[in-house]
């Protein structure tokens, strides 16, 4: 049997009962109610693709998280506990809380004064038109390809929980994105991703919380997940001095430099996907503040994402494998753990509770790939290459046009996640092919005065193609393991870290290379793009608690103190 025909089988798990069925239809006319009163605020091309930039800095900031926190996250991230343990919590902690903090108090100031509508808009301001194409396309392809993840967990879980065709789920809630963000733009997507983060806490609360219970608590569960699996299973950083002392066959230099270094540091200040929620606060001590309110949010976010996939190891009773072999078997995969987990605990009106909490996390991803899309390929694409004497209303209307676009292009790429052991596998290794490389063009960008506009482009061109090749030379040759992730034990999200360490120094030599070889640009064009040449605009005098640094060394506090506790 394909894959293909496998994932059509229905293997419904639980019925919906007409208090559920309420909750959920209740959930999707709200969202299509609030996109239809948003539409008369979303005229002009600064309303529908920057949300006027009026958000405060906690409607931003809960925006910049729920963007992240979809679907994907819930899905992916549970079942990444569950084939690797709880060293799935260093994509939350070290791979994020150092980066949001670096996006809000350096990163952030130059994105916002320069007015731009995107990162590629700033490679352009800072390299010209040929960096700020490549990584308008290189971005336009991920964030379609990342859409097709969404699509395919909520398909997903509908299959699972519901026995629902897998294509029906897709098209109900995919076509309700596109008509939610085609008619309110960024400001819709926004205000409903604010909704949904509330939403997705409410539902998502009920796996842990009842499944602590069953499992006797947190100490108890750490016996059970030792027993049924290992120890290794539990610790975060005491088995990463060696390749095979940890399940995810990863050694702390991965951690440290591949993840948190370069890949959590591009995704965070790179990917337009979720920097453009930042974009749209109404001043500079907003902008600031909202990543370090995400960045709070975000260390409880593995309480309801990790939590589940680690309880799935202590009390499932059947034994989960990679989505591959359970397309084949018809049995239940890595993925599926959160919709099992979810289907074992949730009674009737919880059940839609949770069902809802998933399908506002599907919706969340969605709209955030949809509306970074649609700004990119307006801006970034259309505009610049092939039309550029467009009227304002045109291009609002090229950014509906294209929502709908992307959202059915976006549907054929559903089915690759196929091909993967998980969902995160699938993800870290687009972030490995297109964030890192970025990364490095950026940071250099900012941070390097010498680097020129050939600089820039070739060494991001050549980050991305060796990434790329990395990754292909692995499936042609697995025994290329041990020369892309220095070991041949290393597993899929290890191998993904070590590609995107290796692709940011390759952009970075290049770049150097380049830019040293040919002439640089005049301080006097430099001036608002480049540290060292611009006045960094300041949040004002105001009082302790309300500066931005104040609570970014809270949050670095709490962060060390979660880091050692779970050692």
């Amino acid at each position: 049997m394909t894959p293909m025909l496998a994932i059509n089988v229905p293997t419904r798990l639980v019925l919906l009962t007409p208090v559920d069925i309420v909750i959920v239809v209740f959930y999707f006319a709200l969202v299509l109610c609030i996109g239809w009163y948003l539409r008369g605020r979303a005229n002009t091309a600064e309303d529908f693709f920057m949300a006027g930039r009026e958000m405060t800095a906690w409607v931003a900031g809960l925006s910049f998280l729920s963007a992240n926190l979809g679907a994907l996250e819930l899905m992916g991230w549970a079942g990444s506990a569950y084939q690797y343990g709880i060293l799935a919590t260093h994509w939350y902690w070290i791979g994020a809380i150092p980066a949001m903090l670096f996006l809000a108090l350096v990163m952030m100031p130059f994105y916002y004064i320069s007015k731009t509508h995107s990162v590629p808009g700033y490679l352009k301001l800072r390299f010209g038109e040929p960096s700020r194409a490549l990584s308008a396309v290189s971005f336009a392809l991920m964030t379609v390809l990342m859409s097709g993840v969404n699509m395919f967990a909520m398909a997903k879980v509908m299959q699972i929980i519901l026995g629902w065709d897998i294509n029906f789920s897709i098209w109900v809630s995919s076509l309700t994105v596109a008509i939610y963000v085609s008619l309110g733009g960024l400001r819709s997507a926004i205000f409903n991703e604010v909704l949904q983060f509330f939403l997705i806490w409410a539902g998502a609360l009920l796996i842990p919380v009842l499944g602590l219970h069953e499992a006797g608590g947190w100490t108890n569960l750490k016996l059970q997940i030792a027993q049924r699996t290992s120890a290794q299973y539990i610790h975060l950083w005491s088995g990463l001095g060696s390749f095979t002392a940890n399940p995810m066959g990863i050694h702390w230099t991965g951690i440290v430099f591949g993840l948190a270094a370069i890949m959590s540091m591009g995704y965070w200040t790179t990917d337009f996907l979720v920097v453009q929620r930042i974009l749209a606060a109404k001043d500079i001590r907003s902008a600031e503040m909202a990543p370090i309110i995400g960045a709070g949010f975000k260390m409880m976010v593995p309480f309801i994402v990790i939590l589940p996939g680690l309880l799935g190891l202590a009390v499932l009773p059947e034994k989960l494998v990679p989505e591959s072999v359970a397309a084949v078997t018809g049995g239940h995969s890595y993925n599926d753990v959160f919709p099992l987990m979810l289907a074992r605990y949730c009674g009737p009106g919880l059940l839609g509770l949770g069902v809802t909490a998933l399908i506002a996390g599907f919706m969340s991803g969605m709209a955030g790939n949809v509306s970074a899309f649609t700004t990119v390929w307006t801006y970034d694409i259309y505009r610049p290459l092939i039309n550029n004497k467009g009227s304002d209303h045109h291009y609002v209307n090229v950014g509906r046009w294209t929502t709908v676009i992307g959202v059915l292009v976006s549907v054929g790429t559903a089915y690759l996640v196929m091909q993967f052991a998980s969902i995160m596998d699938y993800v870290q290794a687009l972030f490995s092919f297109f964030i890192a490389p970025l990364f490095g063009t950026v940071v250099l960008g900012m941070l390097w005065k010498r680097a020129t506009g050939a600089g820039g482009f070739w060494g991001l061109l050549c980050g991305t193609i060796s990434s790329i090749s990395m990754w292909t030379w692995v499936k042609v040759d697995p025994s290329a393991l041990r020369y892309v992730a220095l070991s041949p034990h290393a597993k899929a999200l290890a191998q993904d870290m070590y590609q995107g360490l290796w692709s940011f120094i390759v952009c970075v030599v290049v770049t150097v290379a380049v830019s040293l070889k040919t002439e640089p640009m005049p301080d006097s064009e430099l001036t608002g793009l480049v540290y060292g040449l611009t006045v960094v605009p300041s949040v004002g005098n105001v009082a302790l608690y309300r500066k931005p640094l104040f609570w970014a060394a809270v949050v670095t506090v709490i962060f060390f103190a979660l880091n050692i506790i779970f050692w």
